[in-house]
């Protein structure tokens, strides 16, 4: 497929603001309240890590097709693998330095453990998409599109990850770390999406199925039903939830034709080269906010700005710094080409 994509990068622009607003909310709520208004907010932003990975699926199928290069599998290993181990030792040291130094009683070897290989932090998205980018090679490599089309796919794949998330809260589980977040059933409904709006684009407006189901009605009526649950306290939220597979199907089908042929702007785009720094930094820069404010009290409205100021403004200036040399970008998140 040729050209730009210009759907994608508002897409990222939205997934990669989502995530960050999604943290910030969580912050909130931990040092300051809970609100009902807090939950209707984050209704929209569970979708942040599914955009994520739906995608990173998207632009390879656009890009390469049936003939995926032989050194793909080895080159997303590197980009996604690396920046991985980087922050998730980063991120777990700190947090052992933090538990520690409260007095608290944690076992290095097994919160070492917890953190990497059980992906027990944000970054665990990353390992999602690794799984998928094996998928996605085995999925072209050996046809299998002959015996599973995308689209039975996705209708399978979407009946699967509901019955996954749904299972997992219905039985009240909670595996170690985040390791029944990391398997790929509740997340495959994501990999069909993708494959299956390759297949149509540019033409998707020429789709009956696609018209039908990009139909805002579908998005209205199941926001409506989210919102009904969530006035009635019903609703857990995050992007580990059954709602949330219907909910991103009939967003990103409205969203794929409400963006068609609008040009993304300058400000989208600069996000997009920064989002995957923003993606995974972002928490640090949280953390200095909370050590800043550790000893004293300050207004909700200082405390929110200056998570959204520092943490976005500090995401950004250090992926610039990293993305100076090859190997910097390579460890902290490789800064992505957007002409």
């Amino acid at each position: 497929m040729k050209g730009r994509i210009e759907e994608i990068y508002w897409l990222r622009f939205y997934g990669c603001l989502a995530v960050f607003l999604f943290h910030l909310i969580l912050r909130i709520e931990d040092n300051y309240l809970s609100h009902l208004t807090l939950d209707l907010v984050r209704i929209p932003l569970v979708l942040g890590t599914p955009i994520f990975i739906f995608i990173s699926i998207f632009l390879f199928s656009a890009r390469y097709g049936d003939a995926v290069p032989h050194h793909f599998l080895a080159n997303r290993f590197k980009y996604v693998m690396v920046p991985y181990l980087v922050y998730g030792l980063i991120y777990s040291l700190a947090e052992y330095v933090r538990v520690k130094a409260n007095g608290d009683s944690l076992g290095f070897t097994g919160h070492m453990i917890e953190y990497l290989v059980f992906a027990g932090w944000h970054g665990y998205f990353l390992i999602i998409a690794m799984q998928f980018y094996v998928l996605f090679w085995l999925y072209n490599r050996f046809r299998l599109w002959h015996w599973l089309p995308s689209g039975p796919g996705l209708v399978i794949g979407a009946l699967i990850s509901m019955g996954y998330w749904g299972y997992f809260r219905w039985q009240g589980l909670e595996p170690p770390g985040y390791l029944h977040w990391i398997a790929p059933i509740g997340w495959i409904y994501l990999f069909f999406l993708a494959v299956l709006l390759v297949s149509a684009y540019p033409n998707l407006m020429k789709r009956r199925w696609f018209r039908g189901f990009a139909n805002p009605a579908w998005l209205l009526a199941t926001v409506a039903g989210i919102v009904l649950f969530t006035l009635r306290g019903e609703l857990e939220y995050s992007s580990k939830e059954t709602w949330v597979v219907p909910l991103f199907i009939f967003s990103a089908l409205w969203a794929m034709r409400w963006l068609a042929g609008r040009p993304a702007p300058r400000l989208v785009k600069r996000v997009n080269e920064h989002s995957f720094g923003i993606y995974l930094a972002h928490p640090l820069f949280f953390s200095v906010v909370d050590f800043a404010t550790w000893q004293v009290k300050v207004p909700l409205w200082l405390y929110a700005s200056a998570l959204g100021v520092v943490g976005m403004s500090g995401s950004v200036m250090l992926n610039r710094i990293v993305n100076r040399s090859h190997w910097g970008g390579l460890m902290f998140g490789k800064r992505l080409y957007v002409p």
